[in-house]
């Protein structure tokens, strides 16, 4: 039993550190208000990947409800118009978020599978990935195609080290001055806004 404890918990953590083996090089774009804000190329795709780091002064059962609070969430979440939950099952749970995007690129909105693992440490990882066909594509947006990243909450004592890491592959055509801002500004901005909240009284 123990055996196969094991192997499911290897399985967790190849998906989790997955998205690791296709981003390697990163370099440090931004290293402001203690977020710092890395970028790695990508074979194969145009678009960079991002991981934005910072350490918040609060609990991590704090920060994790603010996660689990799917709708509430889109408060912080850089560019988020709404976002819902579809479904809870288990360690997993199906979001949908439509996001805002500059005049004249069409907006865009994704559907996400969030697979949680709670480690012996207390840490907490959710590993994302995009599935498109989940739902029907909605008139006015464009599906984003793909999405690979994760999540990392590490409790420090009473602060929470938030590790935000993500590739994405935003379907249709995104100019490249808007695809090199936002890779930077959405994990400086969503670490930014969700330290906020966390760290209200």
């Amino acid at each position: 039993m123990r055996s196969i404890k094991r192997i499911a918990l290897l399985c967790s953590l190849g998906a989790v550190l997955a998205p690791s083996a296709w981003a390697e090089n990163w370099q440090v774009a931004k290293d402001e208000d203690g977020i710092k804000v890395s970028l790695s190329e990508v074979a194969g795709s145009k678009y960079k990947a991002y991981r934005g780091v910072t350490l918040i002064k609060a609990p991590l059962a704090k920060v994790k409800a603010l996660q689990e609070d799917v709708a509430g969430a889109c408060a912080w979440v850089h560019e988020c118009k709404s976002q819902k939950l579809l479904k809870h099952e288990g360690a997993q749970s199906w979001t949908y978020t439509q996001f805002n995007t500059p005049w004249p690129v069409t907006p865009r909105d994704s559907v996400l599978q969030v697979t949680t693992v709670q480690e012996a440490d207390g840490s907490v990882t959710r590993t994302l990935k995009e599935v498109p066909t989940y739902l029907p594509e909605e008139s006015g947006y464009v599906r984003v195609v793909q999405v690979e990243g994760f999540w990392k909450l590490v409790p420090k004592g009473d602060s929470t080290e938030v590790t935000y890491q993500v590739h994405t592959e935003p379907g249709g055509s995104v100019p490249s001055w808007l695809a090199n801002k936002f890779v930077v500004d959405a994990p400086f901005n969503t670490l930014k806004a969700l330290r906020e909240r966390a760290e209200r009284p």
